[in-house]
């Protein structure tokens, strides 16, 4: 299957919300909010990085944000990976590998830090994601809260997300 990974333009995003919608709605861990997440994370002005995956005819099939956010010891220059989606008859193609590859490398170009995400082990670990302990987000289980330094020293703090996050419609 020929995919290409662009740049989200203004008219991608009734697309982005329906493929979004459609790849965590039977995902145990989700909220089933992620698409009002990336809304208001457009409608904020906080998607730094905003990758989709299309199909031949222009179908988007997949989607990556990266957006700031916050580390309490105020270090720079670090963004958190996520949402991620690829519509459910699309998983299991490779999709969601390029998009997070075209979007660290976005990342790399804008010369970030670092990265955190929130998700799978086994499959950020590929990425070069880790468990770090010296970054904190409350309430979930600590493997599963995963950092990437891609420039300078790893930062020591609790991490925020824009408020974008707590987005619920």
């Amino acid at each position: 299957m020929n995919i290409t990974i662009r740049n989200e333009a203004a008219s991608d995003a009734p697309a982005i919300e329906a493929v979004t919608a459609a790849a965590f709605l039977d995902a145990g861990h989700s909220s089933r909010t992620e698409q009002f997440i990336v809304n208001a994370l457009r409608s904020a002005g906080q998607l730094s990085v905003s990758l989709v995956a299309e199909i031949a005819g222009g179908q988007v099939v997949g989607h990556v944000a990266i957006s700031p956010v916050r580390i309490s010891d105020d270090s720079p220059g670090w963004y958190g990976l996520g949402p991620v989606s690829v519509a459910p008859e699309h998983q299991g193609q490779g999709i969601g590998t390029q998009l997070v590859n075209k979007a660290l490398a976005a990342l790399c170009d804008l010369g970030a830090a670092g990265c955190v995400v929130l998700g799978e082990p086994a499959y950020y670990g590929r990425f070069g994601f880790t468990a770090t302990p010296a970054l904190v987000y409350p309430g979930v289980p600590p493997q599963y809260f995963q950092a990437l330094l891609l420039n300078g020293t790893m930062p020591s703090g609790t991490v925020a997300y824009h408020a974008a996050f707590e987005a619920t419609a």
